[in-house]
């Protein structure tokens, strides 16, 4: 030991031997060299230095160039700093920065896969197509977990899977499968099948078939086949190769295919009960919808129908026309409105329709029919619903004139539009129908001459709220005052006209459901056929065919 006197002190230090410093720097964790500051030559380098530079000699120069540098050796990451100790000598400190480079690449990696998955939470959700749905599947599959990829969906027509495949260099491509092929591949019977998935390791992609995949991709390195979980069922499969002889999928692939699986088949599964549910909406839709409208001899009918809810295109207000019966010549014809809206008034609107039709089977007058048709409702238990309905016969009788029988349960009461631009009021009026044991119904009788006609219509159309105010209804006497208006118009022409302008009226606000029926008289006897004219044309439609003549004959 030394004696050293520290300035303003009388006391005297010790200062360590060399020997004693060496060995605290051996002792450190941290690399230590001390080189000379003018040419780098090693002095002296601790047991941590050497081991993270082997190539440190004493005598020797530094490896090391500027101030601090990272290097990779060994599979180490090495970090390294210099300080000046004095006039002649330099200091490197060495770190081993392995295991935080390490942790950061980890980390990193997650973040990615989170990103990842959070992507394809994202578009996996935004639609219930389920061939969108499946393209989307591949989409994110190639883009984030293999070179190419199949999505595979059981359930087609005759045990046929379709499939939707992306790879390299190809547009997407689809497809079906037949059922004995799934064996062909390695893993997709137990897949489909619901099995957990077997690992790449496990499965050689030299047995993959030659037409799973393009030819031009080249050979398979790494086959993974999952399933994709649904409800209850799988959803399909989805099978990720990578191309190349040294690709392959580690653990970590694996887990994240596999979570990435079960987002992307339940978002398959919601997308195939979706379809399920609007293939049924539609069916029972089917016989739902307003009927094609005949044109029975004599008279021309039009109808126009527009639900509250335009997604439903079914409501509680419906029409219908029931043709003659084999032994008689009136046509009946049907407006209605069910309280409410929806499906549960869509399908009392079935039941009224069904129940009309088979009292037209067995020639019930009108007002008979809405008796029955109250009976039907109070025994079905369901007090809380209730139909206003006008029901009419048409007949057509001498001179191009047409008779009407109607009778009606509660409903707005049907307008005439007479030749000489006047409206009147049907008089006829009843209970509703489906609320009291017994119902009052009093007919009434009306004929229209060739150009009259008698329209139906429901309260939808009435009570429609909006205009200038944006809450005032549109009312019974400017329906009047617009019918009108409508002197000379064809039945469709009339409908059209009235249906437009309740449309404008709302000014795309909420309404009921709204249902319009006009029945029209020809204005003159049906031409025949001999005579070269359509039967039932409107004067319209008859003149425009003689304009046509006429202009083809000048040509």
């Amino acid at each position: 030991m030394s004696a050293l006197t520290p300035a303003g002190t009388g006391e005297s230090l010790q200062i360590p031997a060399p020997v004693l410093i060496r060995a605290a720097l051996e002792a450190t964790t941290e690399g230590v060299v001390l080189c000379t500051a003018a040419d780098g030559i090693v002095l002296f380098a601790n047991a941590a230095a050497r081991d993270l530079a082997p190539e440190l000699t004493p005598g020797q120069a530094v490896p090391f160039t500027g101030d601090s540098f990272r290097t990779t050796a060994g599979g180490r990451h090495v970090y390294g700093m210099r300080r000046r100790l004095d006039d002649g000598h330099d200091a490197w400190f060495l770190r081993d920065h392995t295991e935080e480079t390490e942790h950061a690449a980890a980390l990193e990696v997650e973040r990615a896969r989170s990103a990842f998955l959070a992507e394809a939470g994202q578009r996996l959700s935004a639609s219930l197509h389920v061939r969108r749905c499946a393209r989307t599947t591949a989409e994110l599959a190639v883009t984030h977990l293999a070179d190419a990829a199949i999505v595979v969906m059981p359930g087609g027509t005759g045990g046929q899977c379709s499939w939707i495949r992306l790879s390299p260099g190809h547009a997407p491509e689809e497809g079906t499968l037949a059922a004995r092929m799934l064996t062909e591949v390695p893993g997709l019977s137990e897949a489909l099948d619901g099995f957990p998935p077997i690992p790449s390791r496990w499965l050689d992609p030299g047995q993959t078939p030659g037409w799973l995949f393009p030819a031009d991709l080249g050979p398979v390195g790494a086959l993974l086949v999952t399933p994709l979980p649904g409800n209850a069922e799988t959803a399909g499969a989805l099978i990720l190769a990578r191309l190349g002889p040294q690709s392959a999928f580690d653990a970590g692939d694996e887990l994240l295919a596999r979570v990435f699986a079960a987002r992307a088949g339940a978002a398959l599964a919601a997308a195939m009960l979706y379809q399920e549910q609007v293939d049924t909406t539609a069916v029972l839709q089917a016989d739902l919808l307003p009927p094609e409208l005949p044109q029975p001899e004599g008279f021309e009918l039009a109808a126009s129908y527009q639900a509250a809810r335009d997604s439903l295109r079914v409501g509680g207000d419906f029409y219908d026309v029931l043709g003659p019966t084999p032994g008689g010549s009136d046509t009946v014809i049907a407006l209605g409105d069910v309280c409410g809206t929806g499906p549960e008034a869509a399908v009392l609107t079935g039941k009224v329709r069904q129940t009309l039709r088979a009292l037209r089977l067995v020639d019930v007058a009108p007002e008979s029919m809405l008796t029955v048709l109250n009976q039907a409702l109070l025994q079905s238990g369901r007090r809380s619903r209730f139909v206003t309905l006008v029901v009419g016969s048409v007949q057509r009788v001498e001179h191009g004139r047409v008779r009407l029988r109607l009778a009606s349960g509660g409903h707005p009461p049907p307008l005439v539009l007479r030749t000489d631009g006047t409206v009147d009021v049907v008089p006829t009026r009843g209970t509703l129908i489906g609320v009291l044991p017994e119902t009052v119904v009093t007919p009434a009788t009306v004929e229209l001459s060739p150009g009259e006609l008698c329209l139906l219509y429901s309260d939808g159309l009435t009570e429609a709220r909006g205009g200038p105010s944006g809450d005032e209804q549109f009312g019974e006497e400017r329906l009047h005052r617009q019918l009108a208006g409508c002197l000379g118009m064809p039945g469709a022409v009339v409908v059209e006209r009235l249906r437009q302008l309740v449309s404008d009226w709302l000014h795309g606000g909420p309404s009921d459901d709204i249902a319009i029926m006009a029945v029209r008289a020809h204005t003159r006897p049906p031409l025949s056929l001999r005579g070269g004219g359509a039967p039932n044309a409107s004067p319209y439609l008859v003149s425009a065919r003689r304009g046509d003549r006429r202009s083809r004959a000048r040509s």
